[in-house]
């Protein structure tokens, strides 16, 4: 979800009135979720991309688990998932999109959920996502907007990908070094969820198009306060800077640059290509955890016993003037 075309549209329509959709397209939350019993809630989302790389398995194993993460950022479990396919047969044939099926079944079971089916349709080009059903208790539903003062920031995956992958394409960026970057853009956020869980966390989202600024303005808006962010402390993947340097973009960096005009303040010395980072767009990005600071240290030490060791401490919460972004 987020502030796309869609959900600009939706906002023109009725809100729902059901009083058991505890979560809907009314705030710019990851999914939506709806109370079936006291003690349990289906969550419900929809995500594809286009492929990221040339290789059809990581393109299917990269698309499930943007897809999936979409559950876990609500704090809920996947349990089905139903495939969603845009492809051109006659173009490629059958068997690259086997290999994309393949790479996404992986990770669905991965997740201990089911694949259960899905719909497809002819498209000139690939586009490939999940339909995922997960559960959740309602007492414990994680969104956007639950950001307190004084929070602590965790995010458990490293920056970049939006401008290695477009570098990749363009030649600059040779796919050897892609290499150490597939594994963790493809890795499943459960893990980091399950962590999070055994610990006080306020808020999440998961860091996807809008990049860093634009989902962490998401939360800041959603919750009422100043989040500041720690430059330094960013994880960023190898060979980013170097590309932004070299004057690779991607398409969206424009325009997540203007979803946050007004509410971002750049306070640290950046350069261009530091600054340009803030507005790299993410595919199955990481998962941003809000948590009380005297709690930050032991949850992200779960994090990195459970072996997700670029998670860091990025930022804080403050109270106190207009909701918005600054780095710092």
């Amino acid at each position: 979800m987020g502030p796309t075309v869609l959900s600009e549209a939706l906002r023109g329509l009725p809100a729902p009135t059901d009083s058991n959709l505890l979560v809907g397209f009314d705030s710019s939350d990851d999914a939506a979720v709806y109370r079936l019993t006291d003690d349990l809630a289906v969550v419900s989302t929809a995500d594809y991309i286009t492929p990221p790389v040339d290789e059809p398995i990581w393109f299917g194993r990269i698309a499930a688990a943007n897809a999936l993460s979409d559950v876990y950022a609500m704090g809920g479990r996947p349990v089905t998932a139903l495939n969603l396919v845009m492809y051109p047969e006659k173009k490629l044939g059958p068997d690259i999109l086997r290999e994309i099926l393949k790479g996404s079944h992986e990770k669905v079971t991965e997740a201990g959920a089911s694949l259960a089916g899905g719909h497809s349709t002819d498209n000139e080009e690939p586009v490939f996502g999940l339909a995922v059903t997960g559960v959740v208790s309602p007492k414990r539903i994680l969104t956007n907007t639950g950001v307190r003062p004084g929070d602590a920031l965790i995010l458990t995956k490293p920056l970049g990908t939006g401008v290695l992958f477009n570098a990749c394409r363009s030649g600059r960026l040779p796919r050897r070094e892609l290499d150490p970057v597939l594994p963790l853009v493809a890795a499943l956020n459960g893990p980091a969820m399950t962590a999070a869980l055994n610990h006080p966390v306020h808020a999440c989202t998961d860091i996807t198009g809008f990049a860093l600024v634009g989902h962490s303005l998401e939360m800041a808006m959603g919750s009422g306060v100043t989040i500041d962010i720690e430059y330094s402390a960013l994880p960023i993947h190898p060979n980013v800077l170097e590309m932004y340097a070299k004057g690779e973009t991607t398409g969206s960096n424009l325009a997540n640059r203007g979803l946050v005009a007004g509410k971002l303040h750049v306070a640290a010395g950046l350069s261009a290509p530091q600054e340009e980072l803030l507005f790299d767009p993410q595919t199955s990005g990481g998962l941003l955890l809000a948590v009380p600071t005297d709690q930050a240290d032991a949850l992200l030490q779960a994090l990195h016993d459970a072996g997700i060791d670029k998670a860091a401490i990025i930022g804080r919460a403050h109270e106190g003037g207009a909701a918005g972004i600054r780095i710092v």
